[in-house]
């Protein structure tokens, strides 16, 4: 078995239900667990492996991730999540737990909300390096959008957000579906299992599962409002490919990728996308329509 190429101890519990982690249910750099079928990074990172992880890569200059349309089609798409989140939470400030560069924050005040964000290392005026137990006040909505997989404690920041919703507050998330479809196809080569920086590895069912015994009603399921299905996909069947190709570090500006890639790689892993990009939308349907699509959504009020 191929072994994880960074430090850390071996994961002992489940991070999300806290059951023991059988031996037998141990993978390449994650071990699933029997009782709620979630997965636990393994071994569990230190702090320095972290940081080296995501290096200086992860967030660099603010808007400038993606290289051709991909940062205008981010900001189109949190705009999109800034109205579904202004329509469904109460009168209030919200936040967003892992703001990133702060684009949902950005489209939030811009739709006339009050809202902050938590996120490391970040130069944006409305967002904190702290963690939640440290942040003062109530919220309309708690947002936690593809970033409760990059934190060990998972379970808990969802039981903290609990106590700092105010009255009919929601809470949203969306994260990476490890019982898709095409995280069964790809298996270690998966795009969103991004180890060692996603730590947890929900199920749509693990991850309901969990709201509700943490005192939530789950009110909104969804399989596309997510996003990055079709991503998964065709980035699936291009690293599958011969000559090492990586579509999805080749769709990030050069300043923002984790490994280099030549001009020709980007030039062979974009055109591959491409002639692929067909098979990669009829895929995304087919684990839609069967329930089991590569990324879920989540709102949730207290019980």
């Amino acid at each position: 078995m191929k072994t994880a190429g960074w430090a850390g101890t071996k994961a002992e519990v489940c991070v999300w239900c806290g059951a023991d982690l059988p031996e037998s249910g141990r993978r390449f750099g994650r071990a699933d667990c029997d009782r709620c079928g979630t997965a636990t990074t393994d071994p569990v990172p230190t702090a320095e492996a972290l940081d080296a992880a995501y290096g200086g890569w992860y967030w660099p200059q603010a808007g400038q991730r993606f290289s051709l349309i991909g940062d205008a089609l981010l900001r189109r798409s949190r705009a999109s999540m800034s109205k579904r989140i202004d329509q469904i939470a109460p009168p209030g400030e919200i936040l967003d737990i892992g703001a990133g560069e702060g684009t949902l924050i950005d489209a939030l005040m811009a739709r006339g909300r009050t809202a902050r964000g938590l996120e490391r290392d970040s130069d944006h005026p409305s967002i904190e390096n702290t963690s939640i137990d440290q942040v003062e006040g109530r919220f309309a909505a708690i947002v936690f959008w593809h970033s409760l997989e990059h934190f060990g404690n998972p379970r808990e920041l969802v039981r903290e957000a609990a106590q700092r919703l105010v009255k009919g507050g929601v809470i949203v998330i969306a994260v990476p579906n490890y019982g898709s479809r095409q995280a069964r196809r790809f298996g270690d080569r998966w795009l969103h299992l991004d180890l060692p920086r996603h730590l947890v590895h929900l199920t749509d069912e693990s991850l309901t599962e969990g709201l509700e015994r943490s005192g939530f009603r789950v009110t909104e399921l969804s399989p596309t409002r997510a996003g990055q299905v079709v991503v998964g996909w065709l980035d699936g069947f291009v690293s599958g490919l011969p000559g090492e190709l990586d579509l999805y570090q080749s769709l990030r500006r050069k300043s923002a990728r984790r490994i280099p890639v030549t001009p020709l790689q980007r030039l062979a892993a974009i055109g591959a996308g491409i002639i692929l990009f067909p098979a990669a939308v009829v895929c995304a349907a087919v684990e839609i329509t069967s329930k089991r699509s590569g990324t879920v959504y989540v709102e949730a009020q207290l019980a």
